[in-house]
């Protein structure tokens, strides 16, 4: 059985940082592996190491720089990586769900995975939606926020359980070929270890372009176009306290008393 897994390098900003345009200058930002695609790696690792998984091949779409940012997942043990990037990928202000969608399912129908593990959604672009749109673009079963999963392999049955909304969750069953999305909390994604990170420089990470996958720029089209970008202003101020904790509590017990909460 091959697992695939979806991983993408998200931007974190520095404390201070900012806004030129439509977008925050580079100098500003730090790049690591997105939280949910961390808890999916190691979902794949783990059916790996199960003797359920014979090979656990993680992709992203992403420039040079994200090399670094998929060798972790390698380090934390999948086998090789598939990176994606064109010039035509430069252009648009956002890669949207349906652009990520095509090229992720010429990645599928390449790779022939029997199962697809992604993220739930990235810490970036929050839009949550890529893992089912992929699903039903090469026509695979799927469940979405996944916070449990044994598969069984024989039978090509995964045995889910998902988070719903009001605490609710549901056990449900999904045939193999399946794409599931994975919340964080299902597992607990370990540390790379120096032996993974040697490991992991001699570990393949094939680079792709949209010819490649037999894409064109067309393909990369975004609908979605960045108009604007803002630090949105802070809806209420924090007042901190100096002084001892007696200070402290005899100046909190004043503004609750002002606030009309304490007499």
């Amino acid at each position: 059985m091959k697992v695939l897994v979806t991983v993408k390098e998200v931007a974190e900003l520095a404390d201070d940082f900012e806004v030129e345009g439509t977008e925050v200058a580079d100098r500003y930002l730090e790049y690591d592996l997105n939280e949910w695609d961390d808890y999916a790696v190691e979902e794949g690792v783990q059916l790996s190491e199960d003797g359920v998984a014979d090979e656990v091949v993680s992709v992203t779409i992403g420039p040079e720089r994200a090399d670094e940012t998929i060798r972790m997942a390698l380090a934390k043990g999948a086998d090789r990586a598939v990176r994606v990037w064109d010039d035509a990928l430069e252009e648009p202000d956002l890669l949207d769900v349906e652009t990520k969608t095509k090229i992720l399912a010429a990645v599928v129908e390449e790779e022939e995975p029997d199962l697809v593990l992604t993220g739930v959604q990235a810490g970036d672009d929050a839009f949550g939606a890529t893992g089912v749109a992929l699903a039903d673009a090469i026509g695979y079963e799927w469940a979405a926020v996944v916070n449990s999963l044994d598969l069984d392999a024989d039978e090509g049955v995964a045995h889910v359980r998902r988070e719903l909304e009001g605490g609710v969750e549901e056990l449900t069953d999904v045939d193999v070929p399946a794409v599931l999305t994975i919340q964080t909390g299902i597992n607990e994604p370990r540390y790379a270890s120096l032996r993974g990170i040697r490991q992991a420089q001699s570990k393949e990470i094939a680079p792709k372009t949209l010819d490649d996958l037999g894409l064109d720029a067309a393909a990369v089209e975004s609908d979605l176009t960045l108009t604007a970008m803002y630090e949105p202003e802070s809806e209420s101020d924090a007042e901190i306290f100096e002084g001892s904790a007696e200070e402290s509590a005899g100046k909190l017990a004043d503004v609750l008393r002002e606030k009309g909460v304490a007499e």
